[in-house]
Formats: structure tokens, sequence, C-alpha cells
């Protein structure tokens, strides 16, 4: 981190506690732990509350988090890079890769319409698609094709607003596994975190991982619905007003299946500030994550492009992010490409809350 002097630095840590301490007491958030980035490097990493409570372990930038939905943007990258190789056809009908995807009707989706929200598919809650930490994952090819049974996958007509759908990632992590002609998993790994030097991230626990214990927000009274709500093994002991969730993982990794901490997902950042380049490795081409920022797909609540969304705001200023929520976590990550900087916040809140002065805050900084 570089600032103009000792002045500035001290009244940018003051200033940030002091948004961190309101934001945390006001929407009742454990911990907290944040990244800022330019194309060049890390900028800032701070940490702030606690990881556990119980043990008081507290969070810091290494703390690991479930990402949930931030995946998805790396899902999109992982299906760029494949179409860059020649092995993947973005405009394809997604019935040439996994035939059970095949619309009911003339019109058929294409892969670059699941990556943008446009397939036309529904979005059923995956409250229960996640496991226990310690037990076996589900074949997420299972789980795809029990989905995709039922009646009105295909919700929506094909190619018109974008409207957010798990269900479309969780299609489009079959179709990049079919066309690497391996599992989606190694194919992540090899094309694009290891690549990018996100070592700690990946789509289970390390076991070495100062993991960050994701917390429910509700009264006592609320527990045993909770309980049965959950899938089993992931509910655990109560701490003050919070219940407490045993490590668990998402059942689909291509839709929300990373654990990482903000120093990877900052890497991330800087990949795509870099314009499909990192610290001397190229990734993507730069047209191609210029055009993954194009928001041209108009929607409800958000516009999409390719992995990316923009939501409405009351903050000033021009950028792309995603959010990554769900039981236990609420994280964002947030691109500035005209700024050239990159934040991600990641929280064991289930809870959202107003992150727009932190980022003004921090988009703000005199970093240089």
């Amino acid at each position: 981190m570089v600032i103009r002097n000792r002045s500035e630095l001290q009244e940018v840590h003051a200033g940030l506690l002091d948004a961190v301490t309101s934001l945390r007491r006001r929407a009742h958030v454990p911990g907290l732990s944040l990244a800022v980035v330019d194309r060049d490097r890390l900028v800032f990493a701070g940490g702030f509350g606690a990881a556990d409570l119980a043990g008081g372990r507290p969070a810091t930038p290494s703390t690991a988090y479930l990402w949930f939905s931030l995946s998805k943007l790396v899902t999109a990258t992982a299906a760029l890079r494949l179409a860059e190789e020649g092995r993947l056809d973005l405009d394809a009908p997604v019935g040439t890769y996994v035939d059970h995807l095949t619309a009911p009707g003339p019109r058929q989706p294409t892969v670059r319409q699941l990556l943008d929200h446009t397939a036309g598919l529904a979005n059923p809650l995956p409250i229960r698609w996640a496991h226990a930490a310690g037990d076996g994952a589900p074949d997420p090819a299972a789980l795809l094709r029990r989905v995709m049974s039922r009646r009105r996958a295909y919700r929506y007509p094909v190619g018109e607003s974008a409207r957010y759908t798990n269900l479309g990632y969780l299609a489009a992590g079959e179709v990049i596994s079919t066309a690497a002609g391996r599992p989606f998993e190694e194919y992540v790994r090899q094309a694009v975190l290891g690549p990018a030097g996100m070592h700690r991230t990946g789509f289970a626990y390390r076991p070495d991982a100062n993991a960050a214990t994701g917390y429910v927000r509700a009264p006592r009274a609320a527990d045993p619905v909770l309980r049965r709500l959950l899938p089993a093994g992931v509910a655990g002991p109560r701490h003050a007003g919070h219940l407490a969730l045993n490590r668990f993982h998402v059942d689909g990794p291509a839709y929300g299946g990373l654990v990482g901490d903000v120093l990877d997902a900052g890497r991330f950042l800087r990949l795509h500030l870099g314009d499909g380049e990192i610290d001397g490795t190229r990734i993507l081409r730069p047209e191609t994550t210029r055009a993954m920022r194009e928001l041209n797909r108009k929607g409800k609540p958000f516009d999409h492009g390719v992995g990316w969304f923009r939501r409405p705001t009351r903050g000033r200023g021009d950028w792309v992010e995603h959010l990554g929520t769900g039981a236990g976590f609420w994280n964002i990550m947030r691109l500035y490409p005209d700024r050239g900087l990159g934040v991600v916040v990641m929280t064991n809140s289930t809870s959202g809350f107003d992150v727009e002065p932190l980022f003004e805050l921090l988009v703000e900084a005199p970093w240089s």
C-alpha cells in the first residue's frame, strides 16, 4: 500500500475502521475481511471482528469463506478460456454438449445465454443444494438432471430479458466439463485458479484453512425450523443471537462452490483489471475480458454481462460486480475498470447490508 504521507495513511485507517465498525454494529456482522487491489498489486487488506465467535478467533485477510455465487465469475472465466482454446462454441445450443438441456420448442438457448442469464431457466431455491463438509460430495451432473426433469425448468422466453439463475450456472458447469473432457473442478484449477496464483482457493476447505464459521442471526425459537430447512449436519451450536453453521460445501461447484480468502479473490480482480493478464501470465485475451464487462442484457434486479452484473445503487461511478450470498456468508466483489481498482468484501453473516459508504471510502482513498 502506497499513500502519499503518514497523515493520509492514519486518516484512511481511522476512517476505514470507523466505517467497518459502524457497518458491523448495524448489520450484526460477526467478522469481515476485505481487500483492495489495483492492476499490479494488493494495495490494502484487512480483517475485522471474529472468524469464530465461540473461540474468539479473529477474521484476517487469510480467513477462508464460502464464496457462494462469486464462484460464477470464475466459472464464466473458465468457459471463455475454453472457448479461446477452440473447445467450446459459446453460440452453440447447450443441448449440443448436454442433451437433457434441450429446451422445449424450436428456440434453443446457447452456452453464452447460460452465462448471461438469458437462457430462460428458472431459479429454484438452492437451500438444500449443500452437504456437510465431512460427507461425500454428490454428483453435480445428477443434481442437474434431477432439477431439469421438473416441470418448467425452462420458465421464460429464451434470449429475452436476463433473469438471474443458479440453475443456469449449474448447467454451465456440465457444459464446461463435457467440452473440456474432464471434471469441471479439474479444468477450473488448471485453466484459471493455478495460472492466476489462487493457490488457497478451491472447491473444498483446505485442511490448514483459517476458516470462518458461518452464522445465521435468528432468535432461539427459530432453531427448530432452521435445523429442518438446512441439510443434515450443517446446523451447529448457538452463540448468543446467532446459530453457528458447521463447515459445509455447495453441491453445485460451478454456481457457488469455491472456498477461499480475499487475498485470492483480489488476485482474480487483478486478472480482470489486467484485461486477462496477471503477473505476466495471460489467461484471457484483452477483448474477451472487456466484453465480459459489457452489461448489455437488461433484467431485474440486475443488468448482466458474462459473469458480471450491476444492481441499482445510490453510489456514484461506473463499475461491475457480483454478490455471493447464502446461509452463513454474504460477500461482494466489485471491479472499477476506469479507476483501475477492485474491491472484495467477505463476511460470515447471512444478512445483507449497505456497502456503499464503505466502498466509497475505499475507492476514494489516496492509493497510488
